[in-house]
């Protein structure tokens, strides 16, 4: 990036079926995915980044037009955290998504028609077959490192779990090992207030109109739970609203208020409701919380958790518990809570701290299994 932009196209990888587990076969699906950087001569300096609940492959770079770059761009690009002079970095969209990879809103085959809720029920492991699927097409047997943060962080420990013969390390960021009643109940929210939008039309509204309030809210609901009390009074400071008129009325008289309308209401231009209803359960049936994670699987994996202490939807107790399941298995583990106001979106937006831990992950880690030193 320096001082141009990086251009950037999104790709397409497309394979004849994907065997789900609920042993549903899904034809002809299609995983978006973006590059960054060089895989070298041996292929052993890739790292996939996971995408959190409402993300897409877009997470570095411009691309042709945009005037705002990818999701993670203060983490991925030369010199960064994830620093594309060393590593070839790769991030899809997931199954079940709607930016490019398959999902409600795609065609099915069979039909000709969008799936809507036809598509069959996804899991985090679903998503994380499709991935290695990916990695298998771009001729990487070893991941460097998994990392992502909040639903992303499933997906690193999925990985863990599933491939864990294909993974040097693992870097799960404000994430849980499964949803406690709160984080569900959350979510359940979200998407009663999809489907009772009458536009939702059980599910089949593709060409009649998104249901956008019902969507829309269901984002600001979400919203709320990504920042803290801090960075919000810090962010809308109720004091100079003050001398407002006291005969109010049902606009937004709160500038929080309005930025929450605004949230929502960009949010329905860019995301699909089913796939939010799809990607919200499959977080909710998350669980690898259980007496086989690892066990005898003999996986050398270095791990780093991260945490932030401002986190309320993923607490840091959650990863606490990650880090006690992988020591308990023999892992090696860095741990790190970090301070910070922002909330849960601090994974997005403390880029100095958080960045220099992953750097020093990284580097210690490179010198050893890239470089030979």
């Amino acid at each position: 990036m320096n001082s141009e932009k990086l251009i950037v196209e999104t790709q397409y990888l497309t394979f004849d079926s994907l065997v789900l587990d609920n042993k549903e076969e899904l034809q002809k699906v299609t995983i978006a995915y973006e590059t960054y950087g060089k895989l070298n001569e041996k292929k052993n300096n890739a790292i996939l980044i996971t995408h959190a609940f409402t993300g897409d492959a877009h997470c570095a770079g411009y691309h042709a037009g945009d005037e705002k770059p990818g999701w993670w761009d203060n983490m991925v690009g030369p010199a960064k955290a994830f620093d594309t002079d060393k590593y070839f970095i790769i991030c899809s969209n997931i199954l079940g998504g709607c930016q490019g990879s398959t999902g409600p809103s795609s065609i099915n085959p069979k039909t000709g028609r969008e799936y809507g809720l036809d598509f069959p029920a996804i899991s985090i492991s679903d998503m994380v077959r499709a991935q290695k699927k990916l990695i298998d097409f771009l001729g990487i047997k070893k991941l460097f490192s998994v990392a992502g943060g909040s639903m992303g962080g499933m997906q690193v420990l999925q990985w863990v779990n599933d491939y864990p013969e294909n993974i040097v390390s693992a870097i799960p960021i404000a994430t849980t090992m499964s949803h406690s009643p709160q984080q569900i109940a959350f979510n359940e929210v979200g998407r009663q207030s999809v489907m009772a939008d009458i536009a939702w039309n059980g599910g089949h509204y593709y060409g009649t109109g998104n249901p956008e309030r019902g969507l829309s809210v269901a984002r600001m609901l979400g919203h709320i739970t990504y920042m803290s009390d801090i960075s919000m009074k810090e962010k809308f400071p109720i004091e100079k609203e003050k001398e407002r008129n006291s005969k109010f009325n049902f606009n937004a008289d709160f500038e929080v208020e309005e930025y929450l309308r605004h949230r929502g209401s960009t949010f329905v231009k860019r995301f699909d409701a089913n796939s939010y209803l799809y990607i919200s359960k499959a977080m909710d049936h998350f669980d690898v919380e259980t007496d086989d994670f690892l066990n005898n699987k003999n996986a050398d994996i270095k791990f780093l958790v991260l945490s932030f202490k401002s986190d309320w939807l993923y607490p840091a107790e959650q990863s606490e518990n990650i880090v006690k399941f992988l020591k308990l298995r023999g892992q090696k583990v860095t741990y790190c809570n970090i301070e910070s106001t922002y909330g849960h979106d601090a994974f997005l937006l403390e880029k100095e701290d958080e960045g220099k831990i992953i750097t020093s992950f990284l580097n210690n880690l490179y010198e050893e299994v890239i470089s030979g030193k």
